[in-house]
């Protein structure tokens, strides 16, 4: 069966050090700049985990200071993400109001990661009731190439070591079969190029959807 599809939701996914993070600076950046025209409509930035309280929980067992079980570590990722689409002022009603919504990470993270730790089953009921963004940008790296760019980093979170990365990768090529199948859109960017091509290959896909007036 189809998933329903949520208009103006765009997702950034990728591996740990592949650049989601900084796509979506520099795209906010872009937005405030309106170098590409007045038109552009609202953007809403946003990422997963959340900076609400299930999400404050689960940066804390992100990064080591708490310990949970892969299962409830899951659960709490299922929370978070119910909340930032269907709570007041959350992904849903934004969208539906005409913005557009990007986000940092979504239900393909929780199928790649929280599968690798703890099955596909779980995860996967978990969110079966989630739409599915209008597009996905996949951001593909070597783990190689991106271990090197998380080294600047002043410490590690739990799911960033070399051989779980690798696993990561391999994921995100499992279920990207699963998602176009289910109807999902995913566009899959070099992430090995310098971050300023990384961004213009963005957008040259993202200028193209409805809400952008250019279609």
């Amino acid at each position: 069966m189809k998933r329903e599809i949520l208009p103006n939701f765009v997702v950034l996914e990728g591996g740990d050090g592949s650049g989601t993070t900084t796509q979506l600076k520099l795209l906010r950046k872009r937005f405030d700049e309106k170098k590409d025209g007045p038109r552009l409509p609202p953007l809403y930035p946003s990422f997963e985990p959340t900076d609400g309280p299930v999400g404050g929980l689960i940066r804390s067992a992100l990064g080591g200071e708490i310990k949970l079980l892969p299962e409830t570590l899951a659960r709490l990722f299922a929370g978070d993400r119910n909340e930032h689409i269907n709570a007041p002022g959350g992904i849903g009603e934004r969208c539906r109001r005409g913005e557009l919504v990007v986000c940092d990470r979504y239900i393909l993270s929780s199928f790649v990661y929280q599968g690798i730790t703890c099955g596909e089953e779980l995860p996967r009921m978990l969110n079966e009731s989630f739409p599915f963004p209008e597009l996905t940008f996949f951001f593909d790296l070597d783990p190689e190439t991106a271990q090197g760019r998380l080294g600047s980093r002043p410490f590690r979170e739990i799911y960033e070591g070399r051989d779980f990365q690798f696993q990561v990768r391999e994921g995100y090529y499992r279920v990207l079969d699963w998602y176009r199948d289910l109807g999902g859109r995913a566009e899959i960017i070099d992430a090995s190029r310098p971050p300023g091509e990384v961004a213009e290959a963005v957008w040259k896909v993202l200028e193209k959807l409805p809400i952008m007036g250019k279609e």
